[in-house]
C-alpha cells in the first residue's frame, strides 16, 4: 500500500517541508536591517526607471488598436466565412479560412509589439498618429541596449 502523503501530491507541487525557526543572534538582526535598507534603496532606484503613467497609457491605447482590430477581425472571420459558405455565395476551402484567420491573429500579435514601440516614450511628447518615427527610434534604443548588455556580459566572462 502506498504512502498516503505521496498520493495527495501532484508531480510539480513543491515540497511542504517546513524549516525550523532558528533563534536569531544580534549580529544576524543587524545584517537583516542593513539588507532591508539596501532593498529600500534598490526599490527607490526602480521607481526612477519605471514607466511613467502617461507613457504606459499611450502604450495601452496603441496596443488595443494595433492588436485589437486584427484580432477581432480574426475572430469574426470564422463567422463571416461560415455565412458566405452557408448562403452559397462562394465555395471557400478550409485551408483559405485557416490561413486568413491565422494571418489576422498573427497581425494581432505583431500589433502588440508595434503598439509598445510606436508610442512616444517621452512623457511630454504625444507622438504621431501612426508612430513610425517613434517606432524606429524606440527600436533603435532597444537594440542598442541589447548590444550594450551583451558586450558587458562578454566582458564579465
Amino acid at each position: 500500500m502506498a504512502d498516503n502523503s505521496s498520493r495527495n501530491t501532484i508531480p510539480f507541487e513543491p515540497g511542504n517541508k517546513k524549516k525550523k525557526k532558528q533563534k536569531k543572534n544580534p549580529e544576524t538582526v543587524k545584517k537583516s536591517v542593513k539588507n532591508s535598507q539596501k532593498k529600500q534603496k534598490s526599490s527607490d532606484d526602480a521607481s526612477l526607471s519605471a514607466i511613467p503613467d502617461s507613457v504606459s497609457q499611450r502604450m495601452i491605447k496603441r496596443m488595443a488598436i494595433f492588436s485589437g482590430i486584427p484580432t477581432a477581425l480574426g475572430m469574426s472571420s470564422f463567422f463571416i466565412f461560415y455565412w458566405v459558405v452557408t448562403n452559397d455565395l462562394l465555395d471557400i476551402p478550409n485551408s483559405v479560412v485557416g490561413a486568413i484567420s491565422l494571418g489576422l491573429f498573427g497581425l494581432g500579435v505583431l500589433g502588440l509589439s508595434y503598439g509598445i514601440f510606436s508610442a512616444s516614450w517621452d512623457e511630454n511628447q504625444v507622438g504621431s498618429l501612426w508612430g513610425w518615427q517613434e517606432f524606429t527610434q524606440n527600436l533603435g534604443r532597444t537594440v542598442k541596449a541589447w548590444r550594450n548588455a551583451r558586450e558587458e556580459a562578454t566582458k564579465k566572462n
